[in-house]
């Protein structure tokens, strides 16, 4: 997924989680409470006319040996002159301000968490309740994690007081990970997302050819369907090398009732060059097939039930190759930390546009026959966290 302009918090959300590695992991140990910890990041996302950058904050405590509690705040400064926004508007500025809190719960080996989200900015709010249970198996060597989250966002349009809309979000998860030898873990997670409500954008339009005029084309406002079931699968295996590294390979398959397709491939690698300083890269390739309902340019107005442009409804790839470098200092000297991590991480994002056309393109074109569309991106993390 790219990050756009107008995307719904929690999608920005999830983007970010998968980006960063903060999503639930199948690695992690069900018996075990997080530890007590502090982590402090700074993002910046750079690209296709975009800027989002902001801070985050995570603070993790345990309440005797079997509650966690957490508290997370998250900021994403936008900045947006992108292909969609000067086609039909000018540029914007918009802050988005997250909330979460949440619980584990350690009993025997199992842990229960719980959690609520807020995120607001001035046009959109979504309310996010999850619910989580992992469970250890065969002396540990397997690891089940069932999960639910149910998602109430309110829409709002800036300049027309009168718009308000609702979607309603539901996400079911089931995982499982698997020890197979003393080197290598491996494993597999489901999810199935339910969406049901305002699911469109009240800023984007499509366009059209002008019936007066082939030469010419008019916008009207899209139009989705007001439901949509997508699932995916995915597979990944860890790999410990005899030589303090290791390697990671991911494949997920997508696929919604809108007609959409994408396949996704990663492969990491993870080196460390002594006790303290370790070196890391990865490179991921995506790709999808549009939805039913989206057209570049349509015949004529209203020439069909749901109407889409939203380049990310439409058939493109993407690459990323991404690096850094971490450095971890345990049993510092610092009074009362145990353990001190820094990062700094950079990404780069290359995507291509197999039927999406850039009609801010500078030239005389006929509708249809503008350039296709093309962009790359930069994001870059700075973390700490310190575990006490």
């Amino acid at each position: 997924m790219v990050v756009t302009e107008r995307t719904p918090p929690g999608r920005i959300f999830w983007w970010v989680a998968v980006l960063y590695g903060w999503a639930l992991s199948p690695w992690l140990s069900a018996a075990t409470l997080p530890v007590d910890k502090v982590d402090m990041l700074y993002h910046r996302y750079e690209g296709g006319g975009m800027v989002i950058d902001g801070p985050m904050v995570l603070v993790r405590k345990s309440v005797g040996p079997q509650v966690s509690l957490s508290g997370q705040y998250y900021v994403d400064q936008v900045s947006a002159a992108s292909v969609d926004v000067l086609a039909t508007a000018s540029e914007y500025k918009e802050e988005r301000n997250q909330y979460t809190a949440g619980i584990d719960y350690l009993h025997g080996k199992s842990i229960l968490s719980l959690g609520y989200t807020l995120s607001t900015e001035n046009d959109y709010e979504a309310n996010t309740l999850y619910f989580s249970l992992s469970q250890e198996f065969f002396g540990g060597m397997s690891t089940v994690t069932m999960g639910y989250a149910r998602g109430w966002d309110t829409v709002r349009e800036r300049g027309n007081e009168t718009f308000e809309a609702e979607a309603d979000r539901r996400n079911y998860q089931l995982g499982l990970s698997q020890v197979m030898t003393t080197n290598s873990l491996v494993g597999f997670d489901l999810e199935v997302i339910t969406d049901e409500g305002f699911l469109q954008n009240p800023y984007r339009q499509n366009r059209y050819v002008d019936p007066t005029d082939d030469r010419n084309f008019l916008y009207q406002p899209e139009r989705y369907p007001e439901t949509r079931t997508s699932y995916s699968v995915a597979a990944r295996a860890l790999y410990y090398l005899p030589y303090r590294a290791s390697v990671r390979a991911e494949y997920r398959y997508f696929n919604d009732t809108w007609g959409i397709t994408g396949h996704t491939y990663e492969l990491a690698y993870v080196h460390a060059l002594d006790p303290r300083w370790s070196v890391e890269g990865k490179a991921r390739f995506y790709d999808q097939d549009q939805a039913d309902f989206y057209s570049d340019l349509y015949a004529f107005e209203n020439s069909q039930t749901h109407l889409a442009r939203d380049k990310e409804m439409s058939s493109f790839s993407g690459v990323t190759l991404g690096g850094g470098l971490v450095y971890e200092w345990k049993q510092t000297s610092l009074p009362g930390i145990d353990r001190l991590q820094a990062s700094l991480l950079i990404d780069w994002l290359d995507f291509e546009y197999d039927n999406f056309r850039d009609v801010t393109a500078p030239g005389n074109f006929l509708p249809g026959e503008e350039p296709l569309y093309a962009f790359d991106a930069f994001v870059t993390r700075a973390s700490l966290i310190l575990e006490y």
